[in-house]
C-alpha cells in the first residue's frame, strides 16, 4: 500500500473526480444551494425546537423583547427577508426537482430557464413575505 501511495503522490495527479475538473454552471450551483438550504432549514427547526424546550419563558416574551429593542423597519425587513429566503428557495427548487422526477424540463436549455425562473420566484416571494 505504501508503494501505491508513493507512486500516486509522485505523479502530482489530482484525485479523480477532483472539483477543479468541473466547470461551474447554474444547475450545479443551484443543486449545491438546495442541499445547503435543506441542511440549514433542518438545523434551524431543530435549534428552535430545542430552545423552546430548554429556554425559560415563552415565545411571546421573546417577541416582546425583540419589540423593545426598537429596531428600525429596514433592519426588521432585512432580517425577515434573510429568514424567509432559504425557505422560499428550497420550496421552489424542490418543486423543480419534483418536475424532473416526472421527466419534465430535463433538456439543457430548460435547466437554465427553470433555474432563472426559480431565482426570480425566490426573490419575489421572499420580498412579499418579508413585507407582511
Amino acid at each position: 500500500m505504501e508503494q501505491f501511495w508513493n507512486k500516486n503522490t509522485g505523479s502530482n495527479r489530482p484525485v479523480s473526480p477532483h472539483i477543479t475538473v468541473y466547470s461551474w454552471s447554474l444547475p450545479m450551483m443551484m443543486s449545491i444551494c438546495h442541499r445547503g438550504t435543506g441542511m440549514a432549514l433542518s438545523g434551524g427547526v431543530s435549534l428552535f425546537g430545542v430552545s423552546a424546550l430548554l429556554l425559560p419563558g415563552n415565545f411571546e416574551s421573546y417577541l416582546e423583547f425583540v419589540k423593545s429593542l426598537c429596531l428600525g423597519p429596514a433592519l426588521i425587513y432585512t432580517a425577515k427577508f434573510a429568514l424567509v429566503f432559504p425557505l422560499m428557495y428550497h420550496t421552489w427548487n424542490g418543486i423543480r426537482h419534483l418536475m424532473w422526477d416526472l421527466g419534465k424540463g430535463l433538456k439543457t436549455a430548460h435547466l437554465y430557464q427553470s433555474g432563472v425562473a426559480i431565482l426570480v420566484l425566490t426573490v419575489l416571494s421572499s420580498a412579499g413575505l418579508a413585507a407582511m
